[in-house]
């Protein structure tokens, strides 16, 4: 069986309060995107579950990657056979763009369907939520409003249908934990869900990425890849998360050629 995991971004991310166990609560809409890696999941010739890599370098052990941590856990309480995994790699990471937690919860959904398993979407949610707070996101992969600390859903009437999104990743990677350490908590006095009720072009004020402001005073190029979507002709644009990645909304595919230079870039149309 083949998938292909997409990516996210964040449309407003607020930081609305410090949690007692060390956590923040967020406000913020995950929103899905084309740009994809390819998970394959096929049985297993040596009767030994493997995970193989290719495309982007991912460095660590393998065995505390994402997926293998989902395939443990779906085995901790159903029998699984052992299976080949392979992935390849195209969703950059320390992007802010959920690239590792997709996998994740493709494969889950991958093995439940493969085997059969006795899990709704929302038993699965749950399942993924242990691996990450925006894993469950991607069982739905659907626009749809989190809060908690990222794992909490509320459904929305919303799209980007027919417009485009250009995204730029410089040779950057912003830690979350520094990234929130550097963020004081507030609570918005108008919800993000009406805010992103009002026409796109007026965004750029009051729906906002509160990682900005400390991301940016660190690692200025990433600000000015913001400025230089707007100067494109953007109607919004905004850092991803809590970085490096920034996309900005357009009416029309754009040209994009020699102006990032050693960055990553991706463009696609909306199709949710």
């Amino acid at each position: 069986m083949i998938t292909f995991p997409n990516a996210k971004i964040n449309i407003g991310l607020n930081i609305t309060s410090r949690r007692p166990d060390g956590y923040h609560n967020i406000e913020t809409l995950f929103y899905p995107i084309s740009l994809c890696d390819v998970l394959e999941i096929v049985p297993s010739q040596s009767n030994k579950t493997t995970l193989s890599i290719t495309g982007m370098e991912i460095d660590g052990d393998v065995e505390q990657n994402l997926i293998m941590k989902a395939y443990r856990l779906l085995q901790s309480s159903h029998q699984l056979p052992a299976v080949e995994i392979h992935l390849h790699k195209v969703i950059p990471f320390g992007a802010g763009l959920g690239g590792g937690s997709s996998d994740a919860a493709y494969t889950l959904r991958m093995l439940r369907d493969m085997f059969a398993l006795p899990l709704d979407d929302d038993k699965l949610a749950q399942c993924a939520s242990q691996l990450g707070a925006d894993c469950a996101f991607f069982i739905y992969n659907t626009p749809l409003l989190a809060t908690g600390i990222g794992d909490e859903f509320t459904s929305i009437d919303f799209t980007l249908k027919g417009k485009y999104i250009l995204l730029v990743k410089p040779s950057i990677s912003v830690p979350t934990a520094q990234a929130y350490s550097q963020v004081i908590p507030y609570l918005p006095d108008t919800p993000l869900s009406r805010r992103i009720t009002t026409p796109i072009g007026q965004w750029r004020d009051n729906v906002v990425n509160d990682f900005e402001k400390s991301v940016f005073s660190i690692h200025p190029r990433i600000a000015a890849i913001k400025q230089r979507l707007y100067d494109m002709g953007a109607e919004y644009a905004a850092m991803s998360g809590s970085g490096s990645s920034v996309f900005g909304i357009f009416n029309e595919a754009c040209s994009y050629a020699t102006i990032f230079p050693d960055c990553f870039i991706w463009q696609g149309k909306c199709d949710v």
